[in-house]
């Protein structure tokens, strides 16, 4: 294997110059003849760099680690885009990891970090994880920064990225409303989850602007998997003698089981149930109906949320918190209609 000092000695250079060219170091000076024979030499040696070797020397493994509650969640794709895009821009690679394994009272945050495995993670947490075991979690002395994660009193603790799940959850709801329905139900998060509260928040904004309300008996809490909104519609119609003409489902995933809770039912949508979900995927594209979503800007928290870890393992003082600028964007499908169609 090709070494510095092989291509040194093969260009006429010094060692450490031929180590600042290969890293690009934008201080070093010297002629652009040299610079290239530098990396023509280095290509004809097939030269690759030691990274183990570096990573000692800088203290650094070059490596950040992505922390979601569902590596198979189809939602994540786009998160996952991100935060890779971000990361090879400040030349780092991505670890992907199941945070269902990130418990209270788990050392395995520091693990990664303080073996040598990461040097920071971006953690989103699962659903079922209250603000209390949360920060359990993040008081670890390891550079950490949550993904759409803020506890009830501001976990911040080397920063944070959240989306406007608010302002999602208004757009599907006033959707609804503009198709004309008067009665709509939700089915959402369990209610520990902050991005639970603020979808719902949202979904209560929309109704009061429109002089409605949110009626108790039309929603339900059960959490964003397939098969809680499949219980969550099947709840609703055991304790109740009317359903909604419509409902807003926090979560693609739990809109999927809503819909299975449907046919089993017999009830058409959009004919007799309009659904919105928030969250698009490729997913949602191909249920039956496809299903009405609100997009929500993944991608770019993903980018936000490399570049906020990045900067505190530069030691920049971290934000606080950072709200993603891009807007969610509705996507309409035929899962949603006039009532009573």
């Amino acid at each position: 294997m090709a070494t510095l000092k092989d291509i040194a000695r093969r260009a006429g250079v010094s060692v450490p110059l031929v180590s600042r060219v290969l890293n690009n170091d934008p201080q070093v000076r010297l002629r652009e003849e040299t610079r290239e024979r530098v990396l023509r030499i280095a290509e004809q040696l097939n030269y690759t760099a030691n990274y183990a070797g570096r990573a000692l020397r800088l203290s650094r493994t070059g490596t950040l680690g992505l922390l979601v509650p569902d590596v198979n969640n189809a939602i994540f794709a786009e998160l996952l885009r991100g935060v890779e895009d971000a990361a090879d821009e400040s030349d780092y690679i991505v670890l992907l990891g199941s945070a269902d394994r990130v418990r209270p009272g788990s050392d395995l945050l520091r693990r990664l970090v303080g073996e040598g495995r990461v040097d920071g993670c971006l953690l989103q947490r699962r659903d079922n994880l209250d603000d209390s075991a949360l920060q359990q979690l993040v008081e670890a002395d390891v550079p950490v920064v949550l993904v759409n994660s803020v506890g009830r009193r501001g976990l911040r603790p080397g920063g944070s990225v959240t989306m406007d799940d608010a302002a999602g959850a208004r757009l599907g709801t006033e959707h609804l409303i503009r198709c004309g329905h008067r009665h709509i139900g939700l089915v959402s998060g369990l209610p520990g989850h902050d991005t639970a509260r603020r979808r719902e928040e949202g979904f209560r904004a929309a109704l009061h602007e429109a002089g409605l309300r949110q009626r108790t008996g039309w929603t339900r809490r059960f959490g964003y998997r397939p098969e809680d909104g499949h219980r969550a519609l099947r709840d609703m119609l055991a304790g109740e003698a009317r359903l909604p003409t419509a409902l807003l489902v926090a979560n693609v995933n739990a809109a999927i089981g809503v819909l299975g809770a449907a046919r089993e039912a017999g009830i058409d949508v959009p004919g007799e149930l309009s659904v919105a979900t928030v969250h698009d995927s490729w997913v949602a594209e191909h249920t039956w109906p496809p299903l009405t979503a609100v997009r929500m800007p993944l991608y770019e928290m993903g980018c936000a949320a490399v570049t906020m870890l990045v900067g505190r393992l530069k030691d920049e003082r971290p934000t606080e918190d950072s709200v993603v600028d891009a807007a969610p964007e509705l996507v309409v499908r035929s899962s949603t209609g006039p009532p009573g169609r």
